[in-house]
């Protein structure tokens, strides 16, 4: 294949502190050469980075594009991760499925399933 992803990127008003959430979620660490203005998460590690980038403008609507991530122990994940500064928006049982719609602290939605 001649394409690869390497970044998945958020703009965001604060790259050191999202990119901080993000790393606990996933637990691991900031980039070392993170700041307000640009950071990220897993630069030199297997698989794609988290890049966050700071913009000037406000998020604005729901993103279209969001993180779709699973946990066997999903009730202590969710619990975890609302206690790092995300935010429950919803719970849904469809399609044989069981996950639950979060945000993170600048409103980027993602879901949190259940894994089987």
């Amino acid at each position: 294949m001649s394409v690869s992803l390497e970044n998945i990127t958020f703009d965001c008003a604060d790259a050191a502190v999202l990119a901080g959430f993000w790393a606990q979620v996933f637990g691991q660490q900031v980039d070392a050469e993170g700041n307000q203005f640009f950071a990220t998460v897993n630069k030199h590690g297997d698989g794609p980075s988290l890049m966050f980038i700071q913009v000037p403008e406000e998020l604005t609507g729901k993103n279209r594009l969001h993180l779709d991530l699973a946990a066997a122990d999903w009730t202590a994940e969710v619990e975890r991760i609302v206690g790092l500064g995300a935010k429950r928006l919803n719970e849904f049982r469809e399609y044989g499925a069981h996950w639950v719609t979060l945000s993170d602290p600048e409103g980027n939605v993602f879901d949190l399933a259940e894994a089987h």
